[in-house]
């Protein structure tokens, strides 16, 4: 059955296709805020903040096993394939 999920292992591990928050861009502001808060700031003070990236993820392999054909416009806007 294809499936698409915001986790990235899941598309290693055959998912069809995957979208979401960058996890990269989500620790470095996460430290940025445990930085701020150690150095005194309120934690409740602290706004909240949606990640500036995200990532498009897509599994070839198991669209091939599904039989199905990826747009290359969708492929265009792929962060990573998986071949």
């Amino acid at each position: 059955m294809p499936s698409f999920s915001g986790e990235p292992t899941a598309i290693d591990a055959g998912m069809l296709m995957g979208a979401g928050a960058s996890i990269a861009a989500s620790c470095h502001r996460a430290a940025y805020f445990v930085d701020r808060i150690l150095k005194g700031a309120t934690p409740a003070n602290r706004p909240i903040e949606q990640s500036p990236t995200f990532n498009l993820e897509i599994n070839l392999k198991t669209a091939k096993a599904l039989g199905l054909t990826i747009p290359q416009s969708l492929l265009l806007l792929a962060d990573r394939i998986i071949e």
